[in-house]
């Protein structure tokens, strides 16, 4: 009894410490990085125009991409100073070197047994006219030390990014008002519908979810970084390798195929078994927290959910 009454007692502590944490000040800083993302893809297109930049130019590829990163590491920055939340409560960095250990084998589980989930989401989606795009065209030039750019742009830097505001400043904010069930589906829903790609949208839910909910168990932003970082710098190598068909699977054998997935299942199996059974309670939500962060995230979603419409149609 004493025990959970300390938990409890943490738990309103660290609300109390820092009570711009909270669901409205999470959906408002979610729509204010989807308008800063907006603003940046913006000055982005105006540069490629100006520039009179080559579509299928490499410079064309790290501009576009660098649009994103720049936007929400501005933003969040802002936010943070402005909403006087200082940095060590939406980036925790300690935790148990298990937390490292179970992110590798989460990260193998869901890139080789869940992943392949976007050729049947793609099928879907072709039933009604989407045409998706080749997978050539989301990477630059990755011969030789060109794959060192292309290593930090699409790699290093997402996995930084991006984790800083979805893990660390959506999360926190959305754990304490909404409890940690609903933060982890919220965060995972607001991570796929932030990167628009309707064939890999059930895939980086998936993924985002289980970002948030390493994120929430161990305690530490880190992990998930590590897990985000592996990710993409897996991709980036394949791809310079030449190791992926027109459709984006891996150009590998049957035989190697199904022993990759056989690993692959029990890696994830293993990871989510040892996450389940660690002891850290999760938080509880108040009321109305979770309709709050809707409320205030709405333009942001609503913006995002019609580019996502706009990609499935064709109008990209």
């Amino acid at each position: 009894m004493e025990n959970t009454e300390n938990k409890d007692l943490q738990q309103n502590e660290s609300v109390t410490v820092y009570p711009s944490l909270n669901s409205k000040n999470g959906g408002i800083a979610f729509s204010l990085n989807v308008a800063a993302f907006l603003v940046m893809s913006l000055v982005a297109a105006i540069i490629i125009l100006l520039g009179h930049i080559d579509s299928k130019s490499d410079v064309y590829v790290y501009i576009n991409y660098l649009a994103s990163p720049v936007a929400l590491t501005v933003c969040c920055t802002v936010f943070l100073k402005v909403a006087k939340i200082p940095y060590k409560a939406v980036f925790p960095v300690k935790c148990k070197p298990k937390y490292y250990v179970i992110a590798l084998l989460l990260i193998f589980g869901l890139l080789f047994a869940v992943s392949p989930i976007n050729v049947y989401v793609v099928k879907l989606f072709e039933l009604c006219g989407y045409v998706p795009r080749e997978t050539s065209s989301y990477y630059p030039d990755l011969s030789g030390a060109k794959i060192i750019p292309a290593f930090l742009v699409m790699a290093v830097l997402p996995a930084l990014v991006e984790e800083f505001l979805f893990r660390g400043v959506l999360l926190n904010c959305c754990e304490r008002s909404m409890g940690s069930i609903p933060a982890v589906f919220t965060v995972g829903f607001c991570f796929a519908l932030f990167h628009g790609s309707p064939e890999q949208t059930v895939y980086q839910f998936i993924v985002g979810c289980a970002f948030a909910f390493l994120a929430i168990k161990s305690g530490s932003i880190l992990p998930s970084i590590l897990m985000h970082f592996v990710n993409n710098g897996l991709l980036v190598i394949f791809a310079a390798c030449n190791l992926f068909d027109a459709e984006g699977n891996l150009i590998i054998s049957q035989t190697a195929n199904i022993v990759l997935i056989v690993l692959a299942v029990v890696a994830l199996i293993s990871g989510l078994a040892w996450l389940f059974i660690d002891k850290k309670p999760f938080k509880k939500g108040v009321k109305f927290g979770v309709a709050k962060f809707y409320i205030f995230a709405a333009a942001g979603i609503s913006v995002l959910s019609l580019m996502w419409i706009l990609s499935l149609v064709g109008c990209n």
